[in-house]
């Protein structure tokens, strides 16, 4: 414990500026991974166990991607695509399958995908850590300010979680289509009955959850080392998200990723060997004082 050391931090605001980037990019990255869980929990009911799994196979696909055609941008799509059409088979061929079993069925399906996929990242990419290295375009010298050092690139993965947040939260509270996903959360069997296809709505949540997965994994890519289950720490960082914010709730992932972020930059300097004992504390006491997370709908009576 460096009580000290924090206390000078958050009284430097150097140091204030320098640690708070850190800690948005820890949570914008925390976001996206934890918004397609909790968007594919809230339709469909189902925990998806793998979906670490998935932000693991989207950095590798976007590490190879960007080997292909040395462009970043192009990397994050062919991530971002890449995944969710591997979601859709996914949910498709496995998951509508246990739908409505035991959660413990749902559980063993998941775990089985985690096994096969670190298995053939180890097969297709090796067992050995890699690195994309930062693209040319962001290798730019980094901002001051305030005194604090901010590097480009957090900028750019804090703007993309940002927007991905704004497209994602016009889409469903503005559209039509934002409309019949929330339908089919409330009610699914009103919404087939007014002729809706639930199945097909399943799939496109799943796969855009997938999709979101994915994008996280490429943008992680420049920033954090690639090896085979990687994405097992990020899944419990993102259930912890979830359980904070509110399953189910998209602006509650926003709320619960950056109070992580934070909490994991200021807590390396104050608390460096409790940073993961910090995140479960708080994780218990928002279950004990509200079980529904900060902005998760209360369960009707």
């Amino acid at each position: 414990m460096n009580p000290n050391e924090l206390f000078e931090c958050v009284t430097s605001l150097s140091c204030i500026v320098t640690q708070t980037s850190t800690g948005l990019i820890v949570g914008a990255l925390l976001f996206l991974v934890a918004t397609g869980l909790t968007l594919i929990f809230g339709v469909l009911g189902v925990i998806n166990f793998a979906h670490g799994s998935l932000y693991m196979l989207g950095a590798y696909l976007g590490l190879t991607g960007y080997r292909m055609t040395d462009s970043y941008l192009a990397a994050v799509m062919i991530a971002g695509v890449g995944v969710g059409l591997f979601a859709l088979i996914f949910e498709r061929f496995f998951m509508r399958r246990v739908y409505n079993a035991d959660v413990l069925m749902q559980l063993l399906v998941c775990y089985a995908f985690i096994l096969i996929l670190d298995d053939a990242v180890k097969l297709i990419w090796g067992a050995e850590f890699q690195s994309m290295g930062m693209p040319e375009a962001f290798q730019a010298p980094p901002l001051f300010i305030g005194g604090g050092i901010v590097p480009v690139f957090y900028l750019v993965l804090i703007g993309a979680a940002a927007l991905i947040a704004l497209v994602l939260w016009t889409v469903l509270t503005k559209t039509r289509t934002g409309k019949i996903v929330r339908a089919a959360a409330h009610n699914p069997t009103m919404t087939s009955a007014l002729g809706l296809n639930t199945g097909l709505i399943y799939a496109g949540v799943f796969a855009c959850g997938g999709l979101l997965a994915g994008v996280a994994g490429a943008l992680a890519a420049p920033v954090r080392s690639m090896s085979p289950g990687m994405g097992f720490s990020i899944l419990i960082e993102s259930f912890i998200v979830t359980v904070i914010g509110g399953m189910g709730s998209v602006s509650g992932a926003l709320v619960g990723a950056l109070l992580i972020g934070l909490v994991r930059s200021f807590g390396s300097i104050g608390f460096p060997s409790f940073v993961e004992g910090v995140m479960f504390i708080a994780m218990a006491l928002i279950l004990v004082l509200k079980p529904s997370g900060l902005m998760g709908r209360e369960p009707r009576a």
